[in-house]
């Protein structure tokens, strides 16, 4: 078959081009991404319910919808969040790789069967299923530079103009506005006016809903007619309302003893906000934020430029006075990334060429690789197109350690045609189809053994599962096209452009003696392991049991935390703050951090707490966008403890900060996030005292840090006691003390208006004068049966008891989230046990702990690894069995491993790396590596036994011969990984882990294992000598 490739050099010439071009028009149309999907798909539920507490919330809207959700098809968790501002949003997390449209269909199934069950204006304002990707791209936010427009104005033109317009950008799955003021007309009641003149908030809000509607007034000469009707006349009627001015004309009466009374004489009418509980800022100049959040699976590159190039055509409509910045923006890290992975592949291949002419000391002969390796990984981007992948982190890292591989089949073939021409004195093509009869066996078993290590990978669930994935299948197309080019392409090659005769070149003689020297003591070691078997047998025991010792001491890791070139602070104030403490907190800090040269802008959201979830005015958030990687020398770690020490010395409340995810969606912090459990106590205090226990203890643990919880149910509160016998005695209706309670502290939906062709709100509350203090509870009025006015101080009691801002379910159960991190130098794996051990001995009956986020997946992917690298070994071993065909002699290549694995770990250790997914994914790589110079080795020594030589001589040969092929792969493929060791810049922490496993490990895999492998054959081979000679003397007999 290869004899057809070496005589017909055009065919061969044209397979490879195919897979060029093939590889080109792939490249074109991948999508670029941080991540391949990993993030586990998420449905957002919200719902409303104006002016109610936590409690209310909790016990009235999330229980019902929670207990429908339990059960719905891939589900993994569920959280729920109910803050004081009426908010409730419920979050579902499912299995990575869940379709997510099915899930936000079969989530809105189970919320409408709890429908029924929910109060009237819950229903009313309606309950929002929707998805959500928790992967912000981007946030946008208008400004107004010379104050001439207000965050109101700001806020409604962005609704209007701006996030329909970014919606409908291919690849953007949402876009919201944080802490959007949609218009709403405000009717700001005075109390003390309507109890002079006996009006109550329910007079009013029937006004309203009978003055402010929309009536169908039919037609004028609707057919059937009478006679000969020439035309139809519609009716119109007025509708509804537009302008306050509209509004303040409503009649609230007409038949007073003054006249008509309408609403301006007891309310102030004004077209204000539908909430003012968030304010947004940028370096400290209000505005509006306008997160843009990626559809799944989108290409966040193309996106982002898209999103920039609509703004600046959104701009020059812009009144004057409006501009827009762009505070926050993760493209940049997936670009600079990315470049800086590409510029590693370059790097790679430039050392990978070098290497490769200096063992071959002949440019014809580098040529062959420097043609064979770009084909190959060209060719791989058509690989990725077919398996749906993206152009990421991951597929580009398996890109770098792919070039090492994919150059050991060319240079196999090569080194081999090169050797029978100068041993044998054959022409270029006879040398080509004798060496294509010696090595095409060992071509295929290599690339099959590579294949097997890597497919079975790709078989794994969860996050994990989808990590190695990517990386896996990149890798073994990668191999497969490179398996096809170097039986076809190269030994074509080889017959065209090698010259027979090349003499040695001065500048590479000390070079050669230096490696003849190398060669001689390594033929000199093996022969002496082969004498005293029994040391080697004890050496090689010392390393399989210095891998097990040091896979046990490294740590163990998720993922590396990234400087991700932003960090997220968190200012948090005594519970029950105003907005605007937390303001004059947030700007303290905001503008003592501006002063590093390192930053580039501050995002404030105040009024949002990032961490809990949902909106308190307590709690504020700001993102720091520190300025590119090779403009600064200062960390994201270092800005993260200088805005920490910021934060200790605010003399309102504190602020800490923290790196976001590394993944994002997993999560809002970079620590680890947990909840607390209650069984069947649902007393928020209760919870809180075994909390605040739980975090004592774990303080008190030395190699855990960050320990923190924003559960607090002892927020200040009024509780309203109402004597109901009174109130009924007085001839007052019960439900009306509450309702204008709700109309006046909380606020009244009553109906909407239109206004600029969106509809709006129409909204009943006090003036803010006449809610300041709690004696202002009792200065409302409620209209007896037979007309009198009773102020509520008549009917109530106030009095202060505590409660919480904020309740948090997880799986329908009280929860609490608490924070936890390793110290320095501690990893996550380990973080988690010590968490766990202590939660296990402190929490009572009736509590438990669970995990959530980033260490709930890293729990999950525990022993993934341990199955990869087990599974990586047995297929090894099953397909060299059907190659060889024996049982023996793969194992002579399995024993390999346990060399390329204490290498491995050893590299971590010395550089205090954890053993995270990026070096267990590493390891896989390794196992086929390893095994790929112990198949030159075996298959060598088998064909020499079939030549008739001796077991050990053969063994012997055989290393003398594949050494130098062995050692130029080896290096090319060690100094291809040395950018990813020493790498910096934005995505350095991933690219550091990968490549200093596999650089540690392949070292020793080729000097150390190289030494042991023809003993092992000896081992393996004696045996079977053995046991097929007595065979032969049985039959004999």
């Amino acid at each position: 078959m290869t004899r057809f490739f070496i005589t017909r050099p055009i065919f061969a010439s044209v397979l490879s081009i195919i897979i060029v071009l093939a590889g080109f028009a792939a490249a074109m149309k991948l999508p670029i991404a941080q991540y391949p999907q990993i993030a586990p798909p998420t449905v957002i539920v919200t719902a409303t319910y104006p002016g109610a507490s936590a409690e209310t919330l909790s016990k009235t809207v999330a229980a019902p919808i929670e207990e429908q959700l339990s059960g719905v098809e891939g589900l993994l968790y569920f959280q729920s969040s109910a803050d004081s501002s009426g908010t409730l949003t419920i979050t579902a997390t499912f299995e990575t790789g869940t379709e997510v449209d099915q899930a936000t269909f079969n989530v809105s199934n189970r919320v409408n069967i709890a429908l029924p069950r929910l109060p009237e204006d819950v229903r009313r304002t309606g309950v929002v299923v929707q998805k959500r990707s928790n992967d912000i791209l981007m946030a946008l936010m208008l400004i107004s530079p010379s104050k001439k427009y207000d965050p109101l104005f700001l806020s409604n033109y962005a609704t209007l103009n701006v996030v329909d317009e970014l919606k409908r950008i291919k690849g953007v799955g949402d876009v919201t506005i944080f802490g959007s003021q949609d218009y709403s007309m405000r009717i700001w009641l005075k109390p003390d006016r309507m109890a002079q003149l006996g009006v109550t908030t329910t007079d009013i809000a029937t006004a309203i809903q009978a003055q402010n509607a929309q009536y169908a007034a039919g037609k004028i000469g609707q057919e059937p007619v009478v006679g000969q009707q020439q035309l139809v006349y519609t009716v119109t009627a007025k509708g509804r309302l537009v302008e306050p001015e509209q509004f303040a004309d409503i009649i609230v009466r007409s038949n007073g003893p003054r006249g008509t009374l309408r609403l301006k004489d007891v309310a102030t009418i004004e077209l204000g906000a539908q909430m003012y509980n968030v304010r947004t800022s940028l370096d400290g100049q209000p505005g509006v934020g306008i997160p843009v959040f990626l559809q799944t699976g989108a290409n966040a590159l193309d996106t982002a430029n898209a999103i920039k190039a609509r703004m600046e055509e959104l701009k020059q409509r812009f009144p004057e006075g409006v501009d827009y910045a762009i505070p926050y923006d993760t493209s940049d890290f997936v670009k600079a990334s990315i470049e800086e992975v590409v510029k590693t592949l370059g790097e790679a291949m430039v050392l990978v060429v070098l290497v490769v002419f200096l063992f071959l000391q002949n440019w014809r002969a580098t040529l062959i690789p420097i043609i064979a390796v770009p084909i190959s990984l060209i060719g791989t981007f058509a690989g990725l197109w077919v398996f749906g992948f993206s152009v990421n982190t991951l597929t580009l890292f398996a890109m770098v350690l792919s070039i090492g591989i994919v150059v050991d089949d060319a240079i196999v073939v090569l080194e081999n045609i090169e050797r029978l021409m100068s041993e044998e004195k054959l022409s270029p093509v006879n040398a080509a189809i004798k060496s294509m009869q010696q090595v095409s066996g060992a071509v295929v078993a290599i690339v099959l053994v590579l294949c097997a290590v890597f497919v079975p990978v790709a078989f794994m669930g969860g996050i994990a599962g989808e990590l190695y994935r990517q990386f896996a299948v990149t890798v073994a197309v990668a191999v497969v096209i490179s398996g096809i080019v170097a039986l076809t392409l190269t030994p074509a090659l080889c017959s065209l452009i090698l010259k027979s005769v090349h003499e040695e070149s001065r500048f590479f003689r000390p070079f050669n003696r230096g490696f003849e020297k190398l060669t001689h003591f390594y033929t000199g070691t093996v022969n002496l392991t082969l004498r005293h078997t029994f040391i080697g047998a004890l050496v090689f025991a010392g390393i399989v049991a210095g891998a097990g010792f040091l896979l046990y001491k490294v740590p163990g890791s998720f993922v590396p935390p990234e400087d991700q070139g932003y960090v997220i602070a968190a200012t948090i104030l005594p519970d029950g703050a105003t907005l605007t403490r937390t303001s004059n907190t947030t700007e303290a800090v905001r503008s003592a951090i501006a002063k590093d040269p390192a930053v580039r802008s501050e995002f404030a959201i105040n009024g949002f707490d990032l961490i809990g979830g949902g909106n308190k005015t307590s709690s504020g958030t700001m993102f720091v966008r520190l300025k590119d990687w090779d403009a600064r020398t200062t960390t994201a770690d270092e800005i993260v403890g200088k805005l920490i020490g910021i934060g200790m010395m605010q003399p309102d409340g504190l602020a800490i900060a923290f790196n976001p995810p590394a993944i994002r969606g997993l999560g809002n912090s970079g620590s680890m996030e947990l909840y607390i459990q209650s069984r069947g106590d649902s007393d928020p205090l209760h919870l809180s005292e075994v909390v605040n226990n739980l975090i004592e203890e774990l303080k008190k643990e030395p190699r855990l840090a960050g320990i923190n919880t924003f559960f607090r149910p002892t927020v200040p509160q009024l509780f309203v006691e109402v004597d109901e016998a009174k109130a009924i005695s007085q001839g007052v209706p019960i439900a009306d003390v509450y309702a204008t309670l709700q109309s006046t502290m909380g606020s009244l939906y009553v109906n909407d208006f239109n206004r600029s062709g969106r509809t709006y709100r129409v909204q009943l509350q006090a003036e803010a004068a006449y809610r300041m203090k709690p004696e202002d509870l009792g200065r409302v009025y409620v209209r007896s049966n037979d007309g009198k006015m009773v102020p509520l101080s008549a009917l109530s009691t106030t009095r202060e008891i505590v409660g919480a801002e904020q309740l948090e379910r997880y799986n329908g159960l009280l929860a609490a989230k608490v924070l936890a991190g390793g110290a320095p130098g501690v990893s996550s794996g380990d973080a988690i046990k010590l968490v766990e051990k202590i939660s296990a001995q402190s929490l009572p009956d009736g509590y438990q702990m669970t995990w959530t986020g980033q260490a709930y997946q890293e729990k999950r992917t525990g022993s993934a690894a341990i199955y990869a690298f087990s599974f990586a070994i047995i297929m090894v071993f099953l397909i060299l069995a059907a190659q060889f065909e024996t049982w023996a002699l793969p194992l002579a290549v399995i024993m390999a491993v346990p060399f390329a694995l204490a290498g491995a770990l050893l590299a971590v250790l010395v550089r205090g790396m954890p053993n995270d997914i990026y070096f267990q994914i590493g390891l896989v790589t390794l196992v086929g590596l390893a095994a790929k110079n112990a198949i030159l080795i075996v298959e060598f020594a088998s064909q020499k036994l079939e030549e008739g030589l001796p077991v050990a001589q053969a063994a012997v040969e055989a290393a003398r011969l594949r050494f130098r092929p062995i050692v130029m792969t080896s290096m090319a493929f060690v100094l291809g990984i040395v950018p990813l060791v020493f790498a910096s810049g934005a995505g350095a922490a991933a690219r550091r882990s990968m490549g200093t496993g596999v650089f540690g490990g392949m070292l020793l895999a080729t000097f150390v294992a190289t030494v042991f492998i023809p003993l092992f054959f000896t081992w393996l081979t004696g045996k079977q000598k053995r046991n097929a000679s007595a065979q032969e003397q049985k039959e004999i007999a």
